[in-house]
């Protein structure tokens, strides 16, 4: 697997990580609702959400309550749904983009490989910008190893 393709890596964020938790239990806390909503997005927010429907072109219907009490509504829609090994969506809601997450089971370790695909570079910078999205995932991804900890 080739993290980035040479011809998307100037309209991309991605983040790889060694996890130390099973890789059944990184997809549980990705797909579930009552996990996903305790770790996701950037420090200091919080989430509802309202539907999450993990199959193709199944909903994934969230709103972001960042610090500052600012609500961001977010909508995804699956489009690839591979147990254990890969999940793909495209956010709907501005910023436009597609998240591709590939799990690689590693023994009792999962890697993972986080990618957030724009249309164009410029829809990266400005998203990057507008939303320090690549520090979002960095913390997300943070976010995430610690949840997984606190699981086992």
């Amino acid at each position: 697997m080739t993290p980035t393709d040479s011809n998307t890596a100037d309209r991309s964020i991605t983040v790889s990580r060694l996890l130390n938790a099973p890789v059944a239990l990184v997809w549980e806390v990705w797909i579930n609702p009552d996990h996903i909503k305790n770790w996701w997005g950037p420090n200091g927010f919080t989430n509802t959400i309202s539907k999450m429907e993990v199959q193709p072109e199944g909903e994934w219907d969230l709103i972001m309550h960042g610090p500052d009490g600012t609500d961001y509504k977010n909508k995804s829609v699956f489009k690839e749904v591979i147990l254990h090994k890969k999940l793909v969506y495209e956010h709907m809601t501005g910023p436009k983009f597609t998240a591709t997450i590939h799990f690689e089971s590693q023994g009792n370790q999962t890697q993972i490989h986080w990618q957030m695909l724009f249309p164009t570079k410029e829809e990266l910078i400005q998203t990057v910008k507008t939303f320090n999205a690549a520090e979002g995932l960095q913390q997300n991804i943070i976010k995430l190893e610690a949840y997984l900890e606190a699981q086992l």
